[in-house]
Formats: structure tokens, C-alpha cells, sequence
């Protein structure tokens, strides 16, 4: 990994939807990264978001940007069937880059894109934010502390009924849905705390009809070191108490257990009894009520990122290390699709 011996470091960013908005917010907490140009193919939408952040330059081509701009990195916060394009952009302008997930359209393209990434040498990151989320870094903590022990069996829970597709519509036109939006979050959370997948079996469901792809999936997963993991997912599920946007969490260990339940409640148990603590979210003056802990965390993202490159050690989210989430994403359709369990392969790059 290259070093850029720089303090402040120049981005652009390309997109300006939804999430861009919080996005861009987040980085606004970090003094090292200077916002210098925002780019969308909708030159209005461009405009506001650059007056809004302080930008100086907006762009409505991404290449006339790499052109005029010397960035330091890019954030591609855009629709993923451009991504590749936009990622071999950066690669040939040698600008450091970060993408949103899911990373490719399919396996083979993201595998691509990771390949010219590491050819020309340029850092591919991608903003996998929720295993940031601050009870995700509690979880992680405590089984690395051994307090329950090895874990056996995990049982991550994402069902909810929020209307996502009131601010974000497009998602509704996706074939591929729950799995690829949501479910890349959650199965990236289930390998960060679980380690590596040996195999999965995916059962799907749409149970809404007025979308086009699956909005219920259900995935068991046998871990490489023996444990398993039970994920899932739902934007049908009509519960007594709505969760959005939080992941519930169950892990059992040989010497105890620990529950991530609603608002952010942790419950450790062992053999001495149960003790329970609070893991709340920062609550920045930017975020939405309704996205507030998955969209906080982004700034502790942003900052692995931003150290990664200027000290050129390794960022925790590479293009390599999420291949392999996408790897379970695109095995969790071919599975459902076949009704069988499908081995998951060491990635070739």
C-alpha cells in the first residue's frame, strides 16, 4: 500500500443521492480530507450539493473531474452498474477509490475491478459501514476478549416493515434486492464476527408485490471453523416493535452468550449470571433520526480509510476482503435459485 505522505488529503465525489448527503457529512468530521469537487449527471442536483457542503467546483461528467481536479481519492456514491466504469476511471487518472457496496453488478465485475486495482497499484476501498457500527465493535470485542468463550452459533436479525423505498424508489425497480442492499451489510457483519464461510443454503421470499425482486431472505451458514450462522432478512415483517435500522444479534459461545437486543441493549451471560450495557451510537448533529446508527459510524469508516492511505497500512474494508462478502451475496442467490447448498471458494485473484 502506497504512502501519500500528505496530511490534508483532496476528494471528490461522485453521486449525490440520498446517501451521498450523509456521506459527505461524515467526512466533514474529519479535518485531514478537504471536499474539492462533487460530480452528478444531474448538474442541479451537483450544484445544491456542492453549495451545501462548500465545494468549490461541480461537475456533471465524472471524466472532466479527473481531469480538472487533483484528487487525492474519489468516493463513487452512484448506481452499481456504474461502478466498474467509474472505479477503471480512477485507475487510469491513478486516484485512490472508494466505493459504495454492493462493488460489481455481479461476481466476475467486481472481481475485475479488484484485479486492475491491484495491477495498476491503485487502493480500492469499498464503504461497508455496518460492521462500524458501534455494538458491532462491542461484539467483536468481546469475543476477542474470550468472555463466552468459542462461538458455536450466531443468529443475525434484519426484519422490519420501514418504508425504504419512500427515499430511496430505485429500489424497488432492483431484480436483485434484499440480498444485494441489505443483506451485503449483514453477511459482511456475519463474516467480521464469525470469520470465513465454508458453505450457505439461501431460501427467498417476495412478499411484496408491487416490487420486482426478493424483500425476505433466510441464509444458514457453516462457518470455516466449524460454528454456524443463521441470518435474516425482511422488509416485510410487521412486528410489534419496529427495529430499523438495527441488526439483532445472538452469538453462543462454550462459556457463554451475548445478545445485541432493541435500542442498542447488550446482554453478556455466563455461568455467573447476566450482566447487561448500553452501546449507543454518536448522535452528530447531521444524521437523520431514522438512519442515525448506521449512518454516525460512517465517520470511524471514513477514518480507517483516510489513515490507510496516509500512512499506507491496511485499511480493514479493501476490494479484496470484500470480495468475499461478495462472494456470499451472489452464492445466497445461485443457492435460492437451485435450492441447494453451495461451497464457497477460496477467491482467485
Amino acid at each position: 500500500m502506497r504512502t501519500m505522505n500528505k496530511r490534508f488529503l483532496k476528494f471528490g465525489v461522485i453521486g449525490c443521492g440520498f446517501w451521498a448527503q450523509y456521506q459527505i457529512a461524515a467526512w466533514k468530521e474529519i479535518s485531514d480530507a478537504k471536499l474539492v469537487a462533487v460530480c452528478d449527471i444531474d448538474a442541479d442536483k451537483a450544484k445544491k450539493t456542492a453549495e451545501k457542503f462548500g465545494a468549490p467546483c461541480f461537475y456533471s461528467q465524472a471524466k472532466e473531474m479527473f481531469e480538472k481536479e487533483n484528487l487525492d481519492f474519489v468516493e463513487v456514491i452512484t448506481n452499481v452498474e456504474t461502478h466498474a466504469e467509474i472505479v477503471k476511471m480512477a485507475v487510469d487518472y491513478q486516484v485512490s477509490v472508494i466505493c459504495q457496496k454492493p462493488l460489481g453488478p455481479d461476481l466476475e465485475t467486481a472481481k475485475a475491478m479488484v484485479k486492475t486495482c491491484r495491477k495498476a497499484g491503485v487502493p480500492l476501498f469499498v464503504h461497508e459501514n455496518f460492521r462500524w457500527q458501534a455494538p458491532m465493535r462491542r461484539l467483536k470485542e468481546i469475543i476477542e476478549r474470550g468472555t463466552i468463550g468459542n462461538v458455536f452459533k450466531g443468529k443475525l436479525t434484519f426484519c422490519s416493515a420501514f418504508p425504504v423505498f419512500d427515499n430511496q424508489p430505485i429500489l424497488a425497480e432492483n431484480e436483485k434486492f434484499i440480498i444485494a442492499d441489505l443483506g451485503s451489510h449483514i453477511l459482511d457483519i456475519g463474516r467480521f464476527l464469525m470469520g470465513e464461510v465454508a458453505n450457505l443454503r439461501c431460501l427467498t421470499q417476495q412478499v411484496n408485490t408491487e416490487i420486482k425482486g426478493e424483500d425476505v431472505a433466510n441464509i444458514l451458514m457453516e462457518m470455516k471453523n466449524g460454528a454456524h450462522c443463521f441470518i435474516e432478512i425482511s422488509y416485510a415483517s410487521i412486528l410489534e416493535k419496529e427495529s430499523f435500522p438495527e441488526t439483532l444479534v445472538l452469538l453462543e459461545g462454550s462459556k457463554g452468550s451475548v445478545k445485541l437486543e432493541h435500542d442498542f441493549v447488550l446482554s453478556i451471560t455466563t455461568r455467573d449470571g447476566t450482566r447487561k450495557e448500553k452501546v449507543l451510537p454518536v448522535m452528530y448533529d447531521w444524521v437523520n433520526p431514522d438512519y442515525a446508527l448506521v449512518q454516525s459510524c460512517m465517520v470511524e469508516l471514513n477514518r480507517d480509510f483516510l489513515q490507510a492511505l496516509q500512512e499506507g497500512k491496511q485499511a480493514e474494508i479493501t476490494g479484496e476482503d470484500n470480495f468475499r462478502t461478495m462472494q456470499l451475496v451472489y452464492a445466497s442467490y445461485e443457492s435460492a435459485e437451485k435450492g441447494k447448498i453451495l461451497p464457497i471458494k477460496e477467491p482467485n485473484f
